[in-house]
Formats: C-alpha cells, structure tokens, sequence
C-alpha cells in the first residue's frame, strides 16, 4: 500500500495510469522453475492477537487486516516494491485525478458465485462513510477526498450523496473534490475492498461468520474458533485461483511471542507475527536463515488522552516526552533494528523528507532538564506528583517498554505510574470509549504519504482517539494536500510536524521494524514497507 518512488516519478506514474488502460499484471505465487513444491500446501501463520473483525468497513487493526487482505481484494494491490497492480478492476482511468473511472474484472465473482458488481463497491464506501456503522476507519474517505465524504461522515448528507457511482455493473465512477495523485493507494487499503450487499444485508452482524460470509479474494472463511484459530481455504472461484499455490490457510491469535516462537520451533506454525526482544539475539545466532527483519513505516508510540486533564496541558505532555530516554528502549529494551522517534511520522515518506525537532539532538541531561521545568510550571512538585495511568495490550514486549517507560519517569520527574494491560479487542474499545490516559498504540502507513500518520492527530478524524485539536496544525495538513510542487509539500508538512512536536499529542518512542521467524520451506515471503504480506503470493517447497 506504498509507491517507493519519488514525489515527480509518483506524480509521472499517476499520469501514465490515468491514460491507458492497464496491462493485465497481476501479484501472484511465482515458482522459480526447478522447485519441488510439497505435497501439502497448507500453510500456518502466527497472527498476534485474535482479530478483532473481519467486516473490512470496520477494521482498524493490523491482526484483522492480515486475514481480511487474504479473504477479500480491492480494485487494486500495490506489491511489496509499491507497484499498483490490477486485482478487481482490470483498468482504470482519470483525465483530471479528480474523476476516475474503473472497470470491474469480467469474470470477477464472490466465493458463491454470484458476479463482484460496481454497485457493491458503491454501497461498501456508502458504508464506511456512514455514521451507524461507527467505523474508525469512517474518514479515509474524507482523506481520500472523495466529494461529500466529510459531510456524509457528519451526518449533513446521505451515504448516497457520496461521491461514488455506478454508470452500470461494470463501471465504477469516483468523484473527488481536489486532484490527489496517490489516489490508487487509497482504494488498495482493506477499509475501500467491497463487501457482498446481498451478504450483509440477509445475515445482519453475523455476515463474518464461517457459512455466512462470501469473499472476494483467493480464500474463503471455514472456520473460526474464537482464541484458537480462524481458517480459510482456497477460493476456487476466485479470478486468479490459477496463480495461488496455497490450498489453506490458518491463523494463529497467540498473543504471548514467547509461546508462539515456542511453536514455531516446534514445527507448528511456518511464519510469526514478530519475534521476542529477548529471544531475538539468539535466534539470528542460531537460525540466521529464518530470521526476517527490515524496516517498516511504522511508530510505536504513547497515544495521550489530550481532551481531559491533567494532558489537556500540552506543558505535562511535552515533559513526559523528554524525560523517555528513547535510545535506551530502542536499542536495549528491544534491539530488532528499531530507531528512536522524536516525531509522531518517520523522518522520510513518498519523496519528502522531514527534519526533527531540536531537542532530537539534545542530551538525555539537557532533556529532563527542561521536562522538570516544564512539569514545575504546569504545577507539579515532590509535594503535588504528577499521577497517572498507561495502558498496553497483553504482549511480553509491550510489559517490558511500559516499564522501562514508567522507571524512567518516575526517576526523572517523581511521577507516579499504574500499569494496566488489556486483550488487544478490549483495549481498541477503550480507546474509543476514551477511557485511557495513555495507552500504548503503533500506528502503520497504509500508503507512503505523510498524511497516513498525520491525518490521525487532525481534528475529528475517527482514528483521533486521544482528541488532539489544533486548528493550526489542521491548516498545515490541507495545505500539504493542494500543494503545487514537492518543495511546497515538504514545507507544509514540516510545518504540521513542527506543531505537533511542541504540542506532542502522543509521545513518540520509536521507528518500527518488521521481524518474522520464516521456516525455510516457504517460498515467496516479501513484506511490504506497510509490514504486509499475502497467502496467495506464497509457496511451501519439498
């Protein structure tokens, strides 16, 4: 969900996509010739946490998302080298970047067999952007500035004053209101794949479940034991059926990392979701060939509450930001690649570089130094400490940064901190119930633009969960997006970042990093920068 081009060659792209029609390339298993594959083809995945949906106008989560981008499939993929490819419409074209027009995939059918139409993708959006289904994803199509999104998404209009038609069943009409050259990335995501109308509309809430729902993509749901496992199997009515190697497909919710490396050293699962911190020394020591590691545009960081005190004070926030010796977590703590973040973004996204603010540079001495003064003028002392309480979902890792991030402050400024930990679905429902003070979060791009991170911390955005509001800050982000040169871009979103630096609406710790244990015998694996990877792409060898 990523182009890992320049601005002026992604801008180049977009004018060569909007006048053709697409050849017909398609992401699929590519063997190299000479391969023994096995007999068996089934493949198992540790996925991290039991997913909390799989109804893709209402994911928000990367252990969701892992299956629903093996179950479903938007109009198209973008690949792990940021390609966008065909996948349900096979062409597409924009003369303006405002209008743009796709053409289903004939052929194109759900696991039932019924024809993938325009207008399920025109009730999909409607959808999304309607408040009764209280998506978190709700405004990427605002972001995606599709017209009367953010009106739709308020409730001034009805879904069906969204900007998205269908002339016929085969043509897809998206309306914008302002050109946005990486468009296509936007309806690559799993929040824009479209879900059967006559599927959710006959079984209500429980369309997801195995024997209810029907897919779009190269597997269908089978099976899913809550805590245990979910299971998909191959979708032979899939369009592209004859590139997919995989016949099934089982993923794995084992929250603890150590347990799930445990398995998979036990042969049980072919792929992890991660690899422990303190076992990862170890195993590239002695499993170097399986270990998978690389970077990803993605930041781990404290989402604060900034609506209710005391973090309604941006002087607390920024205190408690300084005195985290970052350094020490992401190189000692952890140590799998991972980089110190003083900014809510990575420093580099989609051509444009960001520079950190200044006490980015300064000691970890010069740092508290200046949080003590801070949380002094905000009224804190030995005699009044500053009290609060950080949430975490259950994860061995997450525990040990919590930690050290709670040692830290209670060494540096006497503060006091109550750790509290919750199962990764209960813990997404807090955070909207905006029951937390600070709660720790990793936020993923889902394209390679800096909006994907910025657009969190706009004011009324679903996925604004800590209720940051700066209206500066909001005029910096609109401006990036009716930037006319790459140069005015870069200065509009050094802008947004600059303030959101000082205002720190959450506490950046660190840069992310992907890291998978992959047995041997799968063929295939290339995570994307976005950290994703699909079944359909890959292969077990003899």
């Amino acid at each position: 969900m990523q182009g890992q081009y320049s601005y002026l060659n992604k801008i180049r792209l977009s004018m060569v996509l909007a006048g053709l029609c697409v050849s017909p390339l398609v992401m699929a298993a590519t063997v190299p010739a000479g391969t023994s594959l096995a007999t068996t083809q089934n493949l198992v995945r540790g996925n991290g946490a039991e997913p909390a949906t799989l109804d893709p106008d209402k994911v928000e989560d990367n252990s969701s998302m892992a299956i629903i981008n093996d179950l479903f499939e938007g109009l198209v993929r973008v690949d792990d080298k940021g390609i966008v490819t065909p996948a349900l419409a096979d062409s597409w074209h924009t003369s303006d970047h405002k209008t743009w027009i796709f053409h289903i995939r004939p052929g194109a059918r759900w696991s039932d067999g019924s024809p993938i139409s325009a207008q399920d993708f025109v009730y999909s959006w409607r959808r999304l952007s309607a408040p009764q289904t209280a998506s978190p994803y709700a405004s990427f199509t605002a972001n995606a500035h599709i017209l009367n999104a953010q009106a739709v998404i308020d409730g001034k209009m009805p879904p069906d004053q969204l900007g998205v038609s269908a002339p016929d069943s085969s043509t897809l009409k998206v309306v914008l209101d302002q050109p946005v050259s990486y468009f296509l990335q936007f309806v690559a995501h799993p929040s824009l794949f479209p879900v059967s109308e006559k599927d959710v509309e006959k079984y209500g809430d429980t369309w997801t479940q195995p024997g209810h729902m029907v897919s779009s993509s190269a597997y269908q749901l089978t099976d899913w034991v809550v805590n245990e496992k979910v299971t998909l199997k191959r979708n032979p009515r899939y369009w592209d059926n004859a590139h997919t190697v995989i016949n099934q497909v089982t993923f794995l919710p084992v929250s603890d990392s150590s347990a799930e490396l445990n398995r998979y050293l036990a042969g049980e699962i072919n792929i992890t979701s991660t690899i422990p911190a303190i076992d990862f020394s170890r195993m590239k020591k002695e499993k170097p060939q399986e270990v998978f590691a690389a970077p990803e545009l993605s930041v781990f960081y404290f989402d604060i509450n900034s609506g209710r005190a005391p973090f309604n004070d941006a002087r607390v926030r920024q205190a408690l930001n300084l005195a985290l010796n970052k350094d020490i977590i992401s190189e000692k703590v952890l140590g799998m690649g991972q980089k110190a973040a003083w900014t809510v973004a990575p420093l580099s996204m989609g051509g444009v570089s960001i520079t950190p603010p200044a006490w980015a540079g300064w000691t970890p001495g010069q740092r508290i130094a200046k949080a003590r003064e801070l949380l002094k003028e905000a009224g804190y002392s030995a005699s009044r400490p500053l009290r609060f309480s950080v949430l975490y979902n259950n994860n061995a890792d997450n525990q040990r940064i919590a930690i050290a991030a709670a040692s830290m402050w209670k060494s540096a400024l006497g503060v006091s901190v109550t750790l509290q930990n919750q199962e990764w679905k209960s813990m997404l429902d807090t955070m909207h119930q905006g029951q937390f003070q600070l709660v720790r979060y990793t936020w993923g791009a889902d394209y390679n633009e800096y909006s994907t991170f910025l657009n969190t911390f706009r004011s009324g955005d679903s996925n604004n969960t800590g209720n940051y509001s700066n209206k500066a800050f909001d005029h910096e982000i609109a401006a990036a997006q009716l930037a006319q040169t790459p140069a005015e871009t870069a200065t509009d979103y050094q802008k947004a970042m600059e303030i959101a630096a000082n205002d720190a609406p959450a506490i950046p710790v660190f840069y992310g990093a992907q890291d998978y244990m992959v047995n041997r015998r799968v063929g295939g694996f290339a995570p994307s920068l976005l950290g994703f990877y699909y079944t359909k792409d890959l292969y077990l060898k003899q």
